[in-house]
């Protein structure tokens, strides 16, 4: 949210998923203001089928969720950028250099 000029001057889209419903992306997208739509993976195929479904923990509770991650897809349809358990930070800085080098 906070840098998504850079990313759409960088001529890439985003769009945030998750298992979560889409009345609660509503509230979500909503409550922090985000420029870009957010999808609802409620069966979370899409999530198991990029490799971010998996076992967490949390105060020694385990339970499955969408590990932090980015995926950045090409002009031509093909992942340029795949990056898993990356922060917020790391994450916006791969993506926009991997969708400018995707354009060149």
């Amino acid at each position: 949210r906070d840098r998504y000029a850079e990313v759409t001057d960088a001529n890439a889209v985003v769009f945030g998923i998750s298992p979560d419903s889409v009345a609660s992306h509503a509230k979500f997208k909503n409550k922090f203001s985000l420029p870009f739509p957010l999808l609802a993976d409620t069966d979370h195929a899409v999530c198991e089928a990029y490799g971010v479904w998996n076992e967490k923990s949390m105060y020694g509770k385990k339970y499955m969720g969408v590990t932090r991650s980015h995926v950045v897809i090409g002009p031509d349809g093909t992942l340029v950028d795949v990056q898993i358990k990356v922060s917020p930070e790391d994450s916006v800085k791969r993506a926009i250099a991997s969708a400018a080098a995707a354009r060149s």
